[in-house]
């Protein structure tokens, strides 16, 4: 059996919020670093996701030159060969 541990790197991000959010946050028990770390694990993906949008528009001239038939027979030899 082969066991492959992972270890993950982190670094510490701060930010400033107003008291009366602080003691808000103290007064409901709330973990803010969960809820920080969600949020920007959201803004991370929904940003690559544009990203990747905009690279598949400036692809797409490149697509329309493409033959369907040429990419679909590609793919076809390709799952053959494995």
């Amino acid at each position: 059996m082969v066991r492959i541990i992972l270890v993950q790197q982190c670094v510490t991000v701060s930010t400033k919020i107003p008291k009366q959010l602080k003691e808000k946050i103290k007064k409901f028990k709330i973990k803010p670093s969960k809820i920080l770390r969600k949020a920007l694990e959201d803004e991370v993906r929904k940003r690559e996701i544009e990203e990747l949008k905009e690279e598949a528009i400036s692809l797409r001239p490149i697509f329309e030159k493409m033959n369907m038939e040429d990419i679909v027979k590609g793919i076809r030899e390709d799952r053959e060969s494995r």
